[in-house]
Formats: C-alpha cells, sequence, structure tokens
C-alpha cells in the first residue's frame, strides 16, 4: 500500500481514537494533526486510494439513512492502520517538568514475543534500561506507553509510574542531556 494509503487509514482512524480518548487535551490534539493531514490531501488520489482499501476489505462502506455513504475500518483495517501509527510513533520532548517516568515489566515466557517487542520499542523511543525490565524516561509518555501495550495486549504485565526524585537523578540527566 502507498504511503496516501495508509494516510487514508490513519485518518479513518481517527474516529475510532477520538472515541477512546480520555481528556479533552488528547481529543483536541488528534483532531488538530488529523485536520493537518486532511488538508494535504489530493481528492482525485483519495478516491482512489479508497477503492482500493475498499478492495482490500480494510474499509468497508455503509449506506446510510439519508443516502449519503461512510466506510468504516474493519478489523484488518484496523490493525492495519494502527500498525502504522506504531512504527511512526515518537514521543514529544518538551520541557522537563522534574520527574521521572518508570516502566517496569514482568511479562510471562509464553508472552515472549509481547516483552521483546515492547522492550525493543521503548528502546527505539529513548527509554534507558536501569535493571533488566525497569525502564526509565524523563518526559511525559503516558499515552505513547497506553498505546504500546494495548497494541501487544499485554497491559496486565506492565506497569508504569511518575517518580518526583531518583538516587541517580544526576547519572540519569547526564544521560538524558536535561
Amino acid at each position: 500500500m502507498k504511503p496516501f494509503g495508509e494516510k487514508i487509514l490513519l485518518l479513518l482512524l481517527t474516529g475510532i481514537t477520538l472515541s477512546v480518548c480520555y481528556t479533552p487535551r488528547q481529543y483536541w490534539k488528534t483532531i488538530r494533526i488529523a485536520g493537518k493531514e486532511w488538508k494535504k490531501i489530493n481528492r482525485k488520489e483519495a478516491k482512489e486510494e479508497i477503492r482500493k482499501i475498499y478492495r482490500s476489505k480494510l474499509v468497508k462502506k455503509q449506506i446510510n439513512k439519508d443516502g449519503s455513504v461512510t466506510f468504516v475500518l474493519t478489523d484488518k483495517g484496523k490493525l492495519k492502520a494502527l500498525t502504522y501509527r506504531f512504527e511512526e510513533m515518537r514521543i514529544d520532548k518538551k520541557d522537563w517538568d522534574g520527574k521521572w517516568r518508570i516502566l517496569t515489566f514482568d511479562v510471562p515466557e509464553k508472552v515472549r514475543w509481547g516483552r521483546d517487542a515492547l522492550r525493543d520499542k521503548i528502546k527505539k523511543l529513548g527509554f534507558y534500561e536501569l535493571q533488566k525490565s525497569v525502564f526509565v524516561y524523563p518526559y511525559n509518555c503516558k499515552d505513547e506507553i497506553d498505546f504500546i501495550i494495548e497494541f501487544f495486549n499485554i497491559r496486565k504485565y506492565v506497569r508504569f509510574g511518575i517518580l518526583e526524585t531518583i538516587d541517580n537523578e544526576k547519572h540519569l540527566k547526564e544521560i538524558f542531556k536535561i
């Protein structure tokens, strides 16, 4: 699928994302990002790409009572869109608030793939490994972590916390260049 098709799937996923936003801040951030992406889309290309996505069974067409047409992501389409979003994930490194985010996990061997994938992803995002299965990060990342652990379906094995102080703070500040 071309990047254009990926973008359309992500915009369709925006509707799902809005339905599960926990805070007004998350809601408006999602709207703002989707609006910017929508403006970049060429309408003719969009129609053609939606046809391709429809044929690939990533979306289904619903005809509404008023005669309008709505395209809805299928489960296969949701998974594909989540995969694209997952691969592009970044954490905003705004001003440090003086708090440390701690992520711990104890994922059983039967779900080793999830543990390994979680470890790889958080390392790519810039987390520092304090100990085996204990990672630290200085910036707000709760939404991203929630997304990752839901993506791998390992929520019951993962803990996330925020620390005001930590005894090796000087060392961590050097690592994160704060």
